[in-house]
């Protein structure tokens, strides 16, 4: 990390301690996370990330008091800049299905590396979804099977590029990932993004993706 680079604040919210002190303890060799708080339930989560506003907020899904779903909900009244990444031992696809509706950014598994973590967190504090790979298989089936009632006057102002480049955003991918797929540069899948934004009003990553969920999206012609 750059000196005097910003750190990410962390909110690490988990009921086990022995979970939150393997994470700390992960993190601890990262100099560009710092854990902020720390909070046991549901309920001292929306506190903290009233008090706290971090940067990210590494919420379980599993949690007594209140359950990290209903938490989400809550923190994104009273901490709307904060980015949620959901932390869960289950791949349960209503778990992601919801927590994505709830403007989650992310949903990564409690088996992964700390690598991965790193990456995630990284991932959604600038502005990218990111989901554990059984997550984002999820995700595809859910897109491929939703029902696109309601949107279809909404997709067809999308060119096959932009549809192309929306499932992938839908699907956890980076710009810099879609250009590799594609075989186009980063800043044209940045153009193809910035008009998806425009025709479809929605401005963020997770928008994106909650919206690809609900609306549905055509098979890849």
């Amino acid at each position: 990390m750059k000196k005097n680079a910003k750190r990410i604040r962390l909110l690490l919210a988990d009921d086990h301690p022995v979970v939150r002190e393997g994470i700390k303890s992960s993190l601890s060799a990262y100099a560009g996370i710092r854990v902020v708080g720390e909070a046991a339930d549901g309920l001292e989560a929306v506190r903290q990330a009233k008090k706290l506003v971090p940067d990210v907020i590494l919420l379980d899904i599993n949690m007594p008091l209140m359950g990290g779903l209903e938490a989400a909900r809550k923190i994104r009244s009273v901490a709307p800049k904060s980015r949620i990444l959901a932390l869960s031992m289950h791949d349960n696809r209503e778990y992601v299905m919801e927590i994505v509706r709830l403007g989650a950014s992310g949903y990564i598994l409690k088996d992964s590396s700390p690598s991965e973590l790193v990456r995630a967190i990284e991932a959604v504090y600038a502005g990218d979804a990111y989901f554990s790979p059984r997550i984002s298989q999820h995700l595809l089936k859910a897109i491929a099977s939703a029902s696109a009632k309601g949107s279809s006057s909404f997709m067809r102002t999308l060119t096959l590029r932009e549809r192309q480049v929306l499932r992938m955003i839908a699907n956890g991918l980076t710009s810099k990932q879609i250009a590799s797929r594609l075989s186009i540069t980063f800043r044209t899948v940045e153009s193809h993004r910035d008009r998806i934004q425009k025709k479809l009003d929605i401005h963020t990553t997770a928008g994106l993706t909650r919206y690809a969920v609900e609306a549905g999206i055509v098979e890849a012609e």
